[in-house]
């Protein structure tokens, strides 16, 4: 009998003795009431009399059940006696998927995402949203996006709930309102109405307007009206009104303001709209990257106030900025995500590193919250699956740091997210998701062969020059991507060989996809090295037909299909090149 039992999120103490019980049903298990046991805590003890629990709350309780569930799965019917001691590190352990960058995903998709992260004791979910969201009186916004609508939304909290998981309503409301403010009745309201040139954008490519105007009045009576919609569908006691990356904050109609009074323009807009949504009896998060840059003014934010403090590299987030809100006595959450945007297959180092240092920046400054998120920057290219690894591992560090520091990632995968009864697909997600170390370009927020697929074939000699020349990278050759490229086939090749319980046939089809879409990218990067072999224009459009064919009926099998052709539209600009 094994030792030690493969679990998720592995308990704070396990300890394993001589003997064993054999378990019947759920009648042998004695449940008791312990003041002393902290909220969400339980001790599990089985002994050759029978099993019992105790514990301080009834989602103590529930987590106990999900624990004897697992070992019961892994042990069968004969349990070894033992005795578990166990509550989290973090009182609240999220998770964000991006539901606006073009992928918004079905009913069946949430619902099943949802029963995958009650089991693994995450107790918050938050829906990323910009424009997906039916919001009346603003049909123009979201007609072609098939946005969740409040009937979606009641569904939604209702299940959570069930599952012991709170869904907390987001919705951006300064930065990242491009798609509001491309229509003509709410682009008055931009900062820079004609777009802007941001500041670490070396080719001087024009972005369109993004961010609104903090100091029209129009803003906030727009961004207060849908929060007026959207916060009374959901029983959560917190609301994400986001504020994050307002790029062109002082470079438009703010300048002269900004330029006088620096940050505090800022914060008087964050603060109006913190007052709107406070007023309706919620605890207000908010993103921190623009408050912290002035640490000045973070003590004069409200005491309920919660800033999210994020940062997706493996380096990040800053332990200043964790530092500054916690001498402010704020309660706050710390932010990592899954690094499976802009990389189609992952980052799986970039991901472990990222939710490593957050969660122990997290219990050093006693943050309260673990939020892992999930974005889809660039078209959301990346399948849901890839995310699996980020969330496997979040949910297991966000519990407890310490006994889930180390633990055997494949093997989790397999056992908890895929179902692989083969005990392969775990291994070629995370060896996949390391494909981006093969190309030894600096690969921030995402990886070159991504990249290679996102950028024109001009604009991606310009940025691969840039980075020779700036940043004092190696010229890369043929041979390095060939061999990259070797890497991902023989991955490719391996995917037939796992055995999934659920969804096998459309997750070996999604992997597949997306490392095909790297070797495009790779073949793109061989092109531009002057390197034509198998990758002549015609051969390229072929090939990128396909994948496109492909990238569709996969997208609407767990995703809606507003934003689809936005998104495929990235890809769609290559054929041209290609004729």
């Amino acid at each position: 009998m094994p030792d030690k039992p493969v679990l998720l999120p592995y308990p704070r103490s396990l300890v394993i003795t001589e003997g064993s019980y054999t378990t019947t049903d759920d009648r042998t298990v004695n449940f008791v009431l312990n003041a002393d046991i902290v909220p969400q805590g339980y001790r599990l003890q089985v002994t050759p009399r029978g099993i019992r629990i105790e514990y301080g709350d009834m989602t103590g309780a529930h987590y106990a059940r999900l624990t004897l569930s697992q070992l019961s799965a892994f042990y069968g019917t004969t349990l070894p006696v033992m005795r578990i001691d166990d509550a989290p590190d973090f009182e609240r352990r999220g998770v964000m998927l991006d539901c606006s960058r073009d992928r918004v995903p079905q009913m069946k998709t949430l619902y099943a995402l949802i029963d995958l992260l009650a089991s693994w004791k995450i107790n918050e979910l938050q829906l990323y949203i910009e424009h997906t969201f039916a919001y009346a009186g603003h049909e123009s916004v979201w007609e072609h996006a098939s946005p969740f609508t409040a009937s979606d939304m009641r569904a939604l909290v209702d299940y959570c709930k069930q599952r012991y998981i709170d869904l907390v309503p987001c919705q951006s409301s300064l930065g990242h309102m491009e798609r509001w403010l491309k229509h003509p009745q709410y682009q008055h309201l931009a900062e820079t109405p004609d777009g802007f040139v941001p500041h670490w954008e070396t080719l001087g490519i024009v972005r369109p307007p993004a961010t609104l105007d903090p100091n029209d009045e129009g803003s906030l009576d727009l961004v207060a009206g849908l929060f007026d919609q959207l916060v009374p569908l959901f029983h959560s006691h917190y609301v994400n009104i986001c504020d994050d990356e307002p790029f062109e904050l002082g470079m438009g109609k703010s300048k002269t303001a900004v330029a006088q009074r620096g940050g505090a323009v800022y914060l008087e807009y964050l603060l109006k709209l913190y007052h709107h949504v406070a007023a309706k009896g919620r605890r207000v998060q908010f993103w921190s990257d623009i408050i912290t840059q002035h640490p000045d003014l973070v003590s004069e934010l409200p005491d309920s106030i919660i800033p999210l403090v994020w940062g997706y590299e493996d380096w990040q987030p800053s332990e200043q900025d964790c530092e500054m809100v916690s001498q402010s006595a704020l309660d706050f959450y710390i932010c990592p995500g899954t690094s499976s945007w802009n990389s189609l297959v992952g980052r799986t180092d970039n991901a472990i590193g990222n939710l490593k240092n957050a969660a122990a920046l997290g219990l050093k400054y006693n943050a309260m919250g673990y939020l892992n998120t999930d974005w889809g920057d660039n078209g959301h290219m990346q399948p849901l699956p890839v995310s699996y690894l980020g969330f496997v591992y979040g949910a297991g560090l966000g519990w407890c740091v310490e006994s889930n520091r180390e633990v055997d990632l494949p093997a989790l995968l397999d056992r908890f997210a895929f179902g692989d009864r083969a005990g392969v697909m775990g291994q070629i997600a995370y060896d996949l998701g390391n494909v981006y170390q093969l190309i030894p370009l600096p690969q921030f927020n995402g990886s070159w062969l991504f990249r290679a697929l996102e950028w024109s074939a001009d604009e991606m000699r310009a940025r691969y020059h840039e980075l020779l020349e700036k940043h004092g990278a190696e010229a890369l050759t043929p041979a390095v991507v060939r061999a990259a490229m070797t890497q991902i086939t023989a991955l490719i090749a391996r995917i037939d060989g796992a055995d999934m319980s659920a969804d096998d046939t459309l997750i070996r089809a999604e992997f597949k996809q997306a490392a095909e879409l790297l070797l495009h990218g790779a073949y793109r990067t061989l092109r531009m090295l002057g390197d034509s072999r198998d990758a002549s224009s015609a051969a390229m459009r072929i090939d990128l037909e396909r994948l496109i064919g492909t990238q569709r009926s996969l997208w609407l099998e767990r995703s809606r299909p507003g934003g689809l052709d936005d998104s495929l539209a990235r890809l769609r600009r290559h054929l041209a090149e290609y004729r």
